[in-house]
């Protein structure tokens, strides 16, 4: 059962291994180019395979920062649909109150404590930690980014 304590995620392949690998790559790259500039031969080369590790480190990250504002806007969409499921209001008045972070701690609220944790969190000006700390019937979502 997913709650507050457990929710966080971790994609091995991207956490434990792209993102290592393209850290060491990029090191070792900075590491040969000082060696090359002390010693002034292969500079070019060294230069080349820096660039190759730059590129190699922004490719994993801008593609996590592409997934998660995508399911950021999933998130938004939910959550319209589910105020207006309950309320059979638009959302958009209650949206301006709230932050993104909110709307998406909120995102793991059951049904039934939605709409007063949402006034809380508008009223109180909770963080998306004190949100998420006070579900007490938590919505898993198992396929997040």
């Amino acid at each position: 059962m997913q709650n507050f304590k457990n929710h966080a995620r971790y994609y091995p392949l991207h956490h434990f291994v792209i993102t290592p690998l393209t850290l060491v790559y990029l090191i070792w790259s900075l590491t040969n180019l000082g060696e090359a500039i002390r010693i002034g031969e292969g500079i070019s080369m060294e230069i080349y395979h820096l660039i190759g590790a730059i590129i190699l480190i922004l490719l994993p990250l801008l593609s996590r920062i592409y997934a998660l504002k995508n399911q950021d806007r999933i998130i938004r969409l939910e959550m319209r649909q589910r105020y207006f499921e309950l309320t059979g209001k638009s959302f958009q008045e209650t949206e301006k109150n709230l932050r993104l972070s909110q709307i998406i701690a909120l995102r793991f609220a059951a049904i039934e404590e939605l709409l007063p944790l949402m006034d809380r969190a508008v009223t109180e000006k909770l963080s998306a930690k004190e949100i998420k700390q006070s579900i007490q019937n938590w919505q898993e979502d198992k396929r997040r980014v």
